[in-house]
């Protein structure tokens, strides 16, 4: 058995897949989508060393169905097709 590792890495075609398959969709162009957040503030290890910055959050991330095949979408009639 392999040993569970820290980090894995997957392409967003491999995540689009598993979420097809989770959500149980059987047709369509699907790819990830993310959706981000942003907000600024003041930060500075002192009073007198402050910067504007940028908060940039993570707020969801999903599938969209496309219209036309592009290097992000999967077809799910392929990947998990009727059975």
């Amino acid at each position: 058995m392999a040993e569970a590792q820290q980090i894995y890495h997957i392409t967003f075609k491999e995540l689009a897949t598993a979420l097809v398959k989770e959500l149980d969709i059987r047709e369509g162009l699907w790819g990830v989508y993310v959706k981000f957040g942003i907000s600024a503030l003041n930060i500075g290890p002192t009073p007198n060393d402050m910067v504007p910055a940028a908060i940039v959050p993570v707020l969801e991330i999903g599938l969209q169905k496309f219209n036309e095949e592009n290097n992000l979408t999967i077809d799910a009639a392929i990947i998990n097709p009727t059975p």
